[in-house]
């Protein structure tokens, strides 16, 4: 089946869900540099996904996925920190953590893919 547009893409989808998920997780939260650094890296993911999707060239795709991978693992190194600053409980720390897991395998299948 073909991708005809970026919002049918799985990583995107999950990633969209992470970046709800992330603002509502910080949204209260008073460590303002913290919040905005993970918010941006969150939305980042999705962004990247569907701007390089947009460029109609396996090539750029390609380097905007790896991008998009670059800051998948950005949010999960900063999930470590949240977690021990307290910012998040174990259960929020590990569903995060596995939605985005989720999503870096995803991006290095469509990367090889194409």
């Amino acid at each position: 089946m073909r991708i005809e547009q970026f919002e049918d893409i799985v990583a995107w989808q999950k990633a969209k869900n992470v970046s709800a998920q992330v603002y509502s997780l910080f949204k209260s939260n008073k460590d303002y540099g913290f919040k905005d650094q993970i918010q941006r890296a969150s939305v980042s993911i999705m962004n990247n996904i569907a701007e390089g999707f947009e460029r109609r060239s396996n090539a750029e795709f390609r380097q905007f996925l790896y991008i998009a991978k670059g800051s998948c693992g950005e949010v999960r190194s900063m999930l470590y920190l949240a977690k021990e600053l307290n910012y998040l409980s174990e259960s929020e720390f590990n569903s995060l953590l596995n939605n985005l897991l989720e999503i870096s395998k995803a991006l290095s299948g469509l990367i090889k893919s194409l």
